[in-house]
């Protein structure tokens, strides 16, 4: 018996008959010899890790474009943030907590530069040219399907590909948003609730580092119910979905919990992602995507030639930008628009 086996053999013992056990995946898209050490949801964990799209996570704005200072989240720290919660909560209740990480780390593949305001220009130039739009989530897909490897796309299983799909929730009353199961595998939906618990709170945190937001503004029942602490905020989250869940193929709140947590986001919508000052370089957001997009789409011989082989040019510039880390959007929009001096040597 392989070490492979005997941890399939393990999870059939200690998980939870809620889990999805990793030698029960419905398989990848193409056919792959197993490996002998990995089982199926470690090897994807691994491909999502070692992936250029993962690594240039660390350079995407997560709320505050191009901060000053060494504590504000990134796409990346979010990212792990997000993995740390949900793996957690999947050893608490009993999950597969190799699929958990790997949708997990895979969930924000896909995002634009520039956060959501990145997005939101995207999905803006897509359908004027009469595409359905852009989402990350469907972008995050689309890059481990086709995009990584050279285009050959990572060969992910299919559990952990619905995962990354199926994470998102959209600007929606959280307490309509967790009403019922969405997504497939319970640990998929581990990362769906651990995705709000985490960016609820660092961007909180980060929003009181900036000045945006003053502790003293925090609502009296976010501060009562959940904690007055990041640390208690969390915990009281962790906690109350892990006590509610148990033996259950659901996760489940306490009312009075999913409550303050939907009070939370409403107030850090109307202080912090609509703020006026932070989202004061939207336009130029905008001026510049759209910019580089009409750019390329006069210029196609300008783009890399290391892009997928997508036919339809609209897609194949999308896929370029989606791609970008905020700081190389901004060189190559200089590089492309702005005069450079004239050198007399």
């Amino acid at each position: 018996m392989t070490i492979r086996e005997k941890l399939e053999e393990r999870e059939k013992l200690f998980l939870s008959p809620y889990a999805t056990l990793s030698c029960n995946s419905k398989g990848r898209l193409f056919f792959e010899e197993e490996c002998s050490i990995r089982t199926r949801f470690q090897r994807d964990r691994d491909r999502i890790i070692h992936s250029k799209a993962f690594r240039r996570l660390k350079h995407k704005t997560q709320v505050f474009l191009a901060p000053e200072g060494d504590h504000y989240r990134t796409r990346l720290t979010h990212t792990l943030e997000v993995s740390q919660i949900a793996r957690t909560i999947a050893r608490a209740l009993f999950l597969n907590e190799d699929l958990t990480e790997a949708i997990a780390l895979g969930h924000d593949l896909g995002h634009t530069p520039f956060g959501h305001m990145g997005e939101d220009v995207l999905d803006e130039i897509s359908k004027s040219y009469g595409l359905l739009g852009f989402s990350h989530a469907e972008q995050s897909l689309r890059i481990v399907d086709r995009l990584e490897n050279n285009g050959k796309g990572l060969n992910l299983t299919y559990e952990v590909r619905m995962g990354i799909l199926q994470h998102s929730k959209g600007q929606q009353d959280f307490r309509k948003c967790f009403g019922s199961r969405v997504c497939e595998t319970l640990e998929a939906e581990v990362v769906r609730f651990s995705d709000v618990i985490a960016y609820l709170n660092h961007d909180l945190d980060d929003a009181i580092r900036a000045g945006v937001i003053r502790e003293k503004d925090i609502p009296k029942k976010v501060l009562d119910v959940l904690g007055r602490t990041h640390r208690e905020r969390i915990n009281t989250m962790v906690q109350n979905l892990v006590a509610n869940s148990i033996n259950k193929d659901r996760l489940v709140f306490d009312s009075e919990i999913l409550d303050a947590i939907e009070e939370m986001r409403a107030f850090l919508y109307e202080k912090l992602y609509v703020n006026p000052h932070v989202k004061s370089e939207n336009d130029k957001v905008k001026l510049l995507l759209t910019g580089l997009f009409e750019y390329f789409m006069k210029n196609p011989q300008k783009l890399p030639q290391n892009l997928s082989e997508e036919e339809n040019i609209i897609i194949k510039i999308r896929d370029f930008l989606a791609g970008m880390t905020d700081r190389y959007a901004i060189e190559l929009y200089e590089n492309v628009f702005i005069p450079k001096p004239w050198r007399f040597f």
